[in-house]
């Protein structure tokens, strides 16, 4: 997935996977993921997608701060 955010592109396909967070299994409704990815350039977006009950109905992606990286990537 593409998107623009603030004149500059995030995609899934050329950012490096840096962490992945699953809720719950593959085909459960309320189910979802957040995965972290870091772009080329060094920047941070999640990549959020789920089911159609889930906090994502629709796959999505937000900028973070490399500030919040840390506190994200605690353990749940």
């Amino acid at each position: 997935m593409k998107k623009i955010i603030c004149k500059r592109e995030y995609d899934t396909e050329t950012a490096t996977l840096v962490k992945k967070y699953t809720h719950s299994y593959f085909g459960d409704p309320a189910g979802y993921e957040e995965i972290l990815f870091q772009t080329p350039e060094g920047l941070y977006f999640l990549y959020f997608r789920g089911g159609p009950q889930s906090p994502y109905p629709e796959e999505t992606i937000e900028r973070l701060a490399k500030s919040k990286v840390k506190a994200w990537s605690k353990p749940r």
